[in-house]
């Protein structure tokens, strides 16, 4: 299992993915360019001290990304007819996220190989891209048996 955040725009948000993703022995994938400076000072100032532990991988844009990716690329998006409690994960499944200002663009959604949202009452268009990231993930872990222990 793997996260990967496609441009992200908010450098506090990577870090709380990061903090996760370190406490749950997650790797994540980082798809520039970021919408902020990249830098690892700033990522351990927005991560704490748990940024150091998370595995990450930095990948100059998309292509660089697609090209070392393995595994299903599962898209967590307002637009997917399917939601997350009737989503099945495999393993090497890749939760990819996109930009909190933009999401994916539609080349990025169109190459997912599922799309997946979080249900939501009526009325609320999104959750924050980290709470996502740690609803669908705790899910993924559940349904693979991935829970470190």
């Amino acid at each position: 299992m793997r996260i990967a955040l496609h441009q992200p725009d908010i450098a506090g948000n990577v870090g709380t993915i990061l903090r996760m993703a370190a406490c749950f022995g997650v790797p994540v994938d980082i798809i520039e360019p970021c919408g902020f400076p990249f830098s690892e000072r700033g990522l351990r100032r927005a991560g704490m001290d748990y940024a150091e532990a998370a595995e990450i991988s930095r990948h100059a844009d998309w292509a660089a990304f697609e090209s070392r990716a393995v595994g299903r690329i599962v898209l967590l998006t307002t637009a997917a007819d399917l939601t997350l409690d009737k989503a099945g994960f495999l393993p090497d499944d890749i939760v990819l996220l996109g930009s909190e200002g933009a999401g994916v663009p539609r080349p990025v959604h169109d190459r997912a190989d599922l799309r997946v949202r979080i249900p939501m009452r009526p009325g609320f268009r999104s959750l924050n891209v980290a709470v996502s990231a740690g609803i669908a993930l705790a899910e993924a872990l559940r349904q693979t048996g991935g829970w470190p222990q």
